[in-house]
């Protein structure tokens, strides 16, 4: 094994997702809070772009960094939601926005390179940074602070190794939003510091209440020059399977990302790059129903989760999870820390979840929402009667 490999840690996520599916498969009903996708099937009209681009015969190979249509629809989008302008060359599609994560620091990075990566954070950026030969280097977003970083936390950690900060808004795992207000005072100090952004807005289009994505590539014409925005369909289009994410930004990155994938994949699937051309140019409306009907499940089981003992629950403002503070609740259960607690609602309340530690939080836990209202009361009831029977305090 090389000895890149051997630092990575496996990912929490998709661990307990899978140990979740084999007890199901064994006949145990599991609930499973896990997972971070919707619910929802993936619209017909996209379904129906992708066969007919099938049966037209398009199912050769495309170009490694995307089909130029598909450049143009997400060119569209940017200039339509953002008011941002980018060429075909300033826009690479890759086999989904992690894959194209981990090519973005493939590139980026040499060895000792640090990425400032603001906690509670998505599993894989450090493993990513890790495996590109970088450092990773984390700063707390606490409680109080809605789990968000300032620009003063960000100006302590830069080094003169420092290369980029990632900014995750709305965000995985907290659901929190950075503010205008808040990027802006972030995009000075990535100017004053001349430190790359690698901005990931998988969830812009799930956001609740009041709340505005503002990317922070619309800030300035320096903020747009340092910003690399990946962004893709799985979460606002139900197109997890499908694979489909990109890039936009410096033109020399993301032809050398693309140099990267003409070795490494190719070109991304070609039936889901037509699907994803269907999803940017055709109806928006079920974009709508899902954010909709994500709001309603969150507003429904907030309460809820916040009456179970020993959890204290902010109120996301976007994507679609909840990240509970549950230390009481372990502690007054008669477990030694939260991956304990965790493991414990699986195995003895047949509720899985994913354990704070894996995302820079060892306190909480993540619980997805993006399932049907009726199995979201069930699992509040079993982790809430879980609590109260072994309740020590």
């Amino acid at each position: 094994m090389s000895s890149r490999v051997k630092t990575l840690s496996p990912s929490t996520t998709l661990a307990i997702t899978a140990k979740a599916k084999e007890m199901k498969e064994s006949g145990i009903d599991v609930i499973g809070l896990g997972a971070g996708e919707p619910d929802y099937n993936t619209p017909d009209n996209i379904l129906e772009a992708a066969y007919r681009s099938m049966i037209e015969g398009k199912t050769k190979y495309t170009p490694a960094g995307g089909l130029p249509a598909l450049k143009d629809a997400i060119i569209h989008k940017l200039q339509k939601d953002q008011g941002l302008n980018y060429t075909r060359k300033e826009v690479m599609i890759g086999i989904g926005a992690k894959h194209v994560l981990y090519t973005l620091f493939q590139v980026m990075l040499d060895p000792g390179d640090e990425v400032i990566i603001p906690a509670p954070y998505w599993v894989s950026y450090p493993e990513q940074v890790k495996l590109a030969g970088g450092v990773p280097v984390h700063i707390e977003g606490s409680s109080a602070a809605q789990f968000k970083v300032t620009a003063e936390q960000i100006r302590e950690a830069v080094t003169p190794r420092t290369k980029a900060i990632i900014i995750n808004s709305p965000s995985n795992p907290t659901g929190m939003i950075y503010s205008r207000e808040e990027l802006v005072q972030i995009a000075e100090v990535c100017k004053e510091k001349d430190i790359w952004i690698v901005s990931d807005e998988i969830y812009e289009k799930l956001i609740y209440g009041e709340e505005q994505h503002i990317s922070i590539a619309q800030l300035s014409d320096d903020a747009k020059q340092r910003t690399l925005i990946i962004n893709g369909v799985s979460k606002s289009y139900s197109m997890t399977g499908w694979r489909i994410g990109y890039i936009a930004g410096n033109v020399e990155v993301v032809s050398a990302m693309t140099d990267l994938a003409s070795h490494s994949t190719s070109n991304p699937t070609t039936t889901s790059q037509y699907a994803t051309i269907e999803a940017y140019n055709g109806p928006q409306d079920t974009v709508e129903t899902m954010r909709k009907d994500f709001e309603s499940r969150l507003e429904q089981v907030y309460p809820q989760f916040v009456a179970i003992p020993g959890f204290k629950v902010l109120k996301p403002q976007g994507a679609f999870y909840l990240l509970p503070d549950v230390s009481e609740a372990a502690k007054n259960t008669g477990f030694a820390n939260v991956d304990d607690f965790a493991a414990a609602l699986l195995t003895k309340a047949n509720v899985a979840v994913i354990p704070g530690s894996g995302f820079g939080s060892p306190d909480t836990i993540r619980l997805s929402y993006a399932t049907s209202i009726d199995l979201l009361e069930e699992a509040i009831r079993r982790i809430r009667t879980f609590v109260e029977e072994n309740w020590k305090a």
